[in-house]
């Protein structure tokens, strides 16, 4: 499993071909992802036991999301896959959490994920089916497996969008967890009014700005100026749930973050934040819309997984349980394109993170040799951090240290490249010195 993670990260791909190399490694892939001993479960508990140890006295925020693995067009010969989303077309879906520090804003790992298809026979009602029954528990799910998972780290706020809002969550969110979910539905309060009128009339506790992202192909996103409202509000429970399941009202605080001024021709950014956080003065509100905003996180590990990176749903995998398992070890790819991209910039996360220790004379080579003449062409970044690595990765993926800073396919490019050099070195070395593993 390691040595297939380290491959689709390095390599840059899902082809099994080219992940094996030979003829002999492309049947290690297969028997691999094929083998009985080998499962979703299992892969995603190995690395979220990795995340777990990395995330142990930090300040976490844990993103949650649902993306769709579609195969229109390369649906043929395809084994054991339900209708994706439009109801015909074979496919899947893939909801992981990743960890975010929150000081930093990187992506640490991986912590959780279900993978699955929908069955072709008809559902019943969802007003007839328990929550246990629906999709909707992965939401439920994905927080009882953050609290677990993440026990050691200082703190941890579960993000989420519209889809989230779900009002079981709030009602049986694990304790030490908290929780920023996006308001979806107009909700009733207990002392009467809803919810979406709640902070009508009350004044902004003050103005701050808020990355908006981009919405398309052509979108570069933009930069919203905002107000913040906050809130206390006890929400009911809806009237279509039994006593039984949850309490009749739960306490949370409501933010709101309202463009002002926006563009001619855009939408204005609302953002209502549904958070179990207590929020008093202008700099807690814009705290809670950072934290939000930083679930985009989860949205870069899609392109990353899927269209900017390993093309996931172009893969070959024709059976349904060999095609999860593939999709389990690319996530874990997927999030290592986008650790090197977070360090390009320069951070604290040292190169163990992702490269053995054993390859530091190696590195400062190769640094020496693609530095240019100038200032900017230079590595800036400490010998012993993952920046230094990520400076390393982009030269040999194209980048010249102009315009602007590389992206996940330069970046997938160069960490290609630096590790089959690094191959070669560890096999050179191995030759002159026999007793080195």
């Amino acid at each position: 499993a390691d040595w297939l993670i380290e491959r689709v990260a390095t390599a840059g791909t899902l082809v099994l071909r080219k992940l094996g190399e030979t003829r002999a490694g492309e049947k290690a892939v297969h028997r691999f992802l094929s083998s009985p001993y080998v499962s979703v479960d299992r892969i995603v508990e190995t690395l979220a036991g990795r995340t777990a140890r990395q995330c142990a006295g930090r300040r976490i925020l844990a993103v949650q999301d649902t993306s769709e693995i579609n195969f229109a067009g390369r649906d043929k010969k395809r084994r054991g896959f339900g209708p994706g989303g439009d109801g015909k077309t074979p496919g899947f879906f893939i909801h992981p959490v990743i960890a975010v520090d929150i000081e930093s804003e990187a992506v640490v790992g991986l912590v959780d994920a279900e993978i699955w298809t929908r069955s072709k026979q008809r559902v019943t009602s969802r007003h007839s089916r328990t929550i246990a029954d629906k999709e909707s528990a992965r939401w439920l799910s994905g927080c009882e497996a953050a609290a677990s998972v993440l026990s050691d780290a200082a703190g941890v706020t579960m993000v989420a969008d519209r889809e989230c809002d779900i009002y079981l969550l709030f009602a049986r969110k694990p304790e030490m967890l908290d929780l920023i979910v996006r308001s979806g539905q107009d909700r009733s309060l207990a002392d009467g009014g809803s919810l979406f009128m709640a902070l009508a009339g009350v004044q902004p506790l003050g103005i701050c700005q808020a990355q908006v992202a981009p919405r398309g192909p052509g979108d570069k996103g933009r930069v919203a100026t905002v107000e913040l409202y906050a809130g206390a509000v006890r929400i009911a429970r809806p009237a279509n749930m039994k006593r039984s399941e949850a309490t009749d009202h739960v306490d949370l605080t409501l933010v709101e973050a309202r463009e002002v001024d926006a563009p001619a021709g855009k939408t204005p950014l609302l953002w209502r934040l549904l958070t179990t956080h207590k929020v008093g003065c202008a700099e807690e509100a814009e705290d809670i819309v950072r934290l939000y905003r930083l679930r985009w996180r989860i949205e870069q590990t899609f392109r990353a997984l899927k269209s900017d990176g390993l093309a996931l749903d172009d893969s070959q995998v024709i059976d349904a349980e060999r095609m999860f398992n593939l999709a389990a070890i690319a996530l874990a790819g997927a999030i290592r394109t986008l650790q090197l991209v977070d360090a390009r910039d320069g951070g604290p996360r040292p190169a163990s993170d992702v490269i053995d220790p054993y390859f530091a004379v190696a590195l400062d080579r190769l640094s020496k040799k693609l530095e240019g003449k100038t200032l900017r062409q230079r590595n800036p970044h400490s010998p012993d951090s993952l920046a230094f690595v990520s400076w390393i990765a982009a030269r040999l993926g194209g980048w010249n240290c102009y315009y602007k800073p590389p992206g996940p396919k330069t970046m997938r490019d160069g960490w290609n490249r630096l590790a089959a050099t690094l191959e070669g070195y560890a096999l050179a070395n191995q030759e002159q010195n026999p007793g080195i593993p």
